[in-house]
């Protein structure tokens, strides 16, 4: 397993760096079929994170492959769950919110996850079965350790019975649901603040003590937050479903996610 995890920040490094090639320069931004951005820094990423998750044997599902059929996926214990750019509307938005997303599945479960930001060369990543999850400042968009800036810092989540709630919220999909959540927490006595920020990071604030509770009302697909959620069980958070008592599954027929919330339970 730590074989595994070594190579996905390996992959999420050097796809970062093929991200920061496009943002560098001018770049097209073409539509998918769902009319959700696509970029050439989408592609390229893709296909270094490719490269090195094949060498595994491991089958990947990812949002820029073309996706196989749940009669195959239904048969697979074990994947790879993959977003080489979460976040492309922060991307072409250009204030560095974007992330690099790679998780392992395994029965259904994320085992292990990794979450890399371009821009500040900042890795997060965790195998859940050691209930421990990392920060990681890189000097460049490349793995081993002779290129840490430091030694690998600790996650610790905040206390769930604090008397101030930091709520973290997209910036793109805040909607009724969320503010109604907020007010909630406001009648119980609560002091609410609202954290915003865009892509997978959401979790990462939650899972480093930067916020409280992280509720979607919002679609996301399994490949949005595999990572994030292995990072957040890692330090003892769970992501369960707001209409279920049970946590996300992955690898399902439909790779929607339901709506869910991130904290202590």
């Amino acid at each position: 397993m730590n074989a595994l995890l070594e190579t996905a920040i390996k992959a999420a490094a050097e796809a970062g760096a093929e991200i920061m090639k496009i943002y560098a320069n001018s770049f097209e931004v073409a539509l998918k079929d769902d009319n959700s951005p696509l970029t050439k820094a989408d592609e390229n990423a893709n296909a270094v994170i490719n490269d090195y998750l094949l060498k595994t044997n491991i089958p990947i599902i990812s949002e820029e492959n073309k996706q196989t059929s749940y009669a195959t996926r239904k048969t697979w214990d074990t994947c790879w769950m993959v977003d080489p750019l979460d976040g492309t509307k922060e991307f072409i938005k250009r204030n560095g919110e974007f992330t690099v997303n790679i998780a392992l599945i395994k029965n259904n479960k994320p085992v292990l996850g990794v979450i890399y930001v371009p821009v500040s060369k900042i890795m997060y990543y965790a195998l859940v079965s050691e209930k421990k999850a990392y920060k990681l400042v890189l000097k460049e968009h490349h793995y081993p350790a002779e290129n840490e800036t430091a030694s690998p810092k600790e996650l610790i989540p905040l206390k769930a019975d604090s008397a101030e709630i930091k709520v973290v919220a997209s910036r793109s999909h805040l909607n009724e649901e969320t503010a109604a959540f907020m007010a909630h927490l406001e009648e119980q006595g609560k002091l609410v603040t609202k954290v915003s920020v865009g892509s997978s990071l959401k979790f990462c604030l939650v899972a480093e003590g930067k916020a409280t509770v992280y509720p979607r009302f919002a679609p996301t697909m399994e490949w949005d937050i595999a990572a994030g959620h292995a990072i957040c069980n890692a330090v003892g958070l769970k992501v369960m479903q707001t209409a279920a008592d049970k946590e996300l599954q992955y690898n399902k027929e439909q790779l929607l996610n339901p709506y869910f919330i991130v904290r202590k339970f």
